[in-house]
């Protein structure tokens, strides 16, 4: 089904997660078991991502397939379309529709870490370039990333709301958000779409703190605010007591959800990490109350 049918006939929010396909043998071998986890909680839809450069772009067809095939699940591929022509953009979106997927998440991507990488001179340089070709191509509904802190590349805000307009004008048809530990950036956010005349769905992305290190990684990748309600929290925690941590973190992105749900959001979209230990305990807490 695609996404903005779905947002339309379903009564209550959207529950979303995100998955990456397996970059290690241990990975891979744990990946199965996250998925049986999470698939128990059905999901309204499961993203997966694809790697800088088309790197992962064998695991993640895989991914998807086997998330469609084996556990029945809607999956929204991302698409990174950074360094790779027409013909390879073409060429991926060919497999998933061959696989019947009906939404694709559209974004530039980051240029890949291999010195040796070499981009297509006709590659893609911005997301609403890829959304503009896509488009007249493809039957996909069609979704963009946002950033309610601002893209890290942006000049200002109102530059960063004129390019997320400019995507949804060439066909974007729903905004998945980055991550925030703060409710008001999204809000912000939210309201400044608006008044720019953006008026598709938009979906908060909500990342659960998983530790110390992966935070601050994280954080410098993307460029979210660890605010200092964060940073108060963690301390009265030692720096070995993994499950208190986790146990914080799964409180905390609990909060935030019932502030954002509180508010009309149409889903929430956990960033999982490819981890279930935390997206389990948010949402039994949130269904719990009768919220999801």
């Amino acid at each position: 089904m695609k996404l903005t049918e779905l947002w339309r006939n379903t009564p209550k929010p959207t529950l979303s997660f995100e998955l990456f396909p397996p970059r290690s043998d241990k990975q891979a071998e744990k990946l199965p078991g996250v998925i049986d986890k999470l698939a128990g909680l059905s999901p309204d839809f499961v993203s997966v991502t694809f790697g800088a450069g088309g790197s992962t772009r064998e695991g993640s067809l895989r991914l998807a397939e086997i998330l469609m095939r084996d556990k029945d699940l809607e999956v929204l591929p991302y698409f990174t379309g950074y360094g790779l022509g027409p013909d390879e953009v073409a060429a991926v979106l060919d497999d998933y529709r061959g696989l019947g997927v009906e939404n694709v998440l559209l974004v530039r991507g980051d240029p890949p870490q291999d010195e040796g990488f070499k981009p297509h001179p006709d590659s893609f340089q911005h997301a609403s370039d890829l959304i503009d070709f896509v488009r007249p191509r493809y039957d996909f509904c069609l979704g963009a990333a946002g950033y309610p802190e601002g893209h890290m590349e942006s000049t200002s805000p109102q530059e960063d709301i004129a390019y997320l307009k400019l995507k949804v004008n060439q066909g974007a048809q729903f905004v998945i958000a980055n991550y925030f530990y703060d409710s008001a950036f999204f809000f912000d956010f939210r309201d400044r779409c608006a008044a720019a005349g953006i008026g598709v769905p938009i979906l908060p992305g909500v990342m659960p703190i998983y530790s110390r290190k992966m935070l601050k990684i994280l954080a410098d990748l993307c460029g979210a605010t660890i605010t200092d309600q964060v940073l108060q929290g963690l301390a009265g925690f030692d720096e070995d007591d993994r499950e208190a941590l986790l146990n914080f973190g799964i409180e905390f992105a609990a909060d935030q959800c019932r502030e954002l749900l509180a508010s009309g959001v149409p889903g929430i979209h956990i960033y999982t990490m490819d981890r279930a230990g935390s997206a389990v305990g948010i949402v039994n807490r949130l269904r719990e109350e009768g919220l999801l």
